[in-house]
């Protein structure tokens, strides 16, 4: 079984109340992959980089079992994004945005790599994630998906064309708002479902996640209760390749409404390491050990299986 994670893999500048971090490792697809790979035994990135993107974090990518097969090189300038978080860590602004290798970006998969069994179209354009859809050759792969606020306001119609091809679909509490045009999650969840998913996972940021699925079924996770919150950024991603990692371990190729939970909880639980440091550092340095504890801590301030 394998992992296929597609998106950005970026240059974050991040400053935060209390202190500011150059040169990070960034993006959707890097985060993802990096933690699908603490339990997919591999984990294929597809993106593009240009020629100044920092060997280190590539290496570090590497160092965990992540392939860059799939990593497109360009003698243009890496994608960066820089941003500042407000005083509670929930706000942000950015400051700039420099696409650089993104602009007229078309996904290409090696054929070595083509035919991984889960799918991972983590945040990039609607566009690019039919690209992708498009090249993966698995017969019955299983595809998760995320999206973000710009793209449901300037691509909804590639965007609900992705809706339609997906398994599971990943998005914050505003997203699913601006996306179904209702302010009940309840009911936005029950939307999306009738837009192709099978399951739709709505985050709620410090305050959990919550699954729709099949037959009206909803499971509700709470999060991990973070005492220190350095940078949230990526945390999402992580949440995505955490999951993905997981169900990819069960080495199944279909997954039922409990398989989704416990990816959930796994990803969650990944995730909370994010947060602990700027970019990946916290996360890039635990261990599963350290993770299976934390993960049957949560399991314990809970009712889930």
């Amino acid at each position: 079984m394998s992992v296929i994670i597609g998106g950005t893999i970026a240059i974050d500048n991040v400053k935060t109340p209390t202190a500011e971090e150059k040169n990070l490792l960034g993006g959707s697809a890097a985060y993802g992959s990096l933690a699908a790979s603490y339990y997919a035994d591999t984990v294929n990135l597809v993106g593009i980089i240009g020629h100044d993107y920092p060997q280190q974090h590539l290496d570090m990518l590497e160092s965990h079992g992540v392939t860059l097969t799939g990593v497109e090189k360009s003698e243009a300038e890496s994608f960066t994004w820089t941003g500042e978080y407000m005083e509670n860590m929930n706000d942000r602004e950015t400051h700039a945005v420099a696409l650089n290798v993104l602009e007229g970006w078309e996904v290409k998969i090696p054929k070595e790599i083509a035919d991984s069994q889960l799918v991972v179209l983590a945040n990039m354009s609607p566009e690019n994630q039919l690209q992708m859809l498009a090249q993966c050759t698995a017969e019955n792969k299983f595809v998760i998906a995320d999206t973000m606020d710009l793209w449901i306001m300037i691509a909804a119609d590639n965007l609900h064309k992705v809706l339609e091809q997906i398994n599971v679909l990943v998005l914050n509490e505003s997203e699913a708002r601006d996306l179904t045009k209702e302010n009940n999650l309840i009911l936005a969840g029950e939307i999306l479902l009738g837009k192709g998913p099978e399951y739709v996972i709505i985050k709620l940021g410090e305050f959990g996640a919550v699954l729709f699925g099949p037959n009206g079924k909803i499971f509700r996770l709470h999060a991990w209760p973070l005492r220190v919150l350095v940078d949230p950024t990526g945390a999402g991603d992580s949440f995505l390749g955490g999951m993905a990692g997981y169900l990819d371990s069960l080495e199944k190729t279909e997954y039922d409404f409990t398989d989704i939970s416990k990816a959930m909880a796994r990803g969650s639980v990944v995730a909370s390491y994010t947060c602990e440091a700027f970019s990946t550092n916290r996360l890039q340095a635990v261990d599963r050990a350290e993770i299976d504890e934390r993960l049957e801590t949560l399991r314990n301030m809970g009712s889930w299986s």
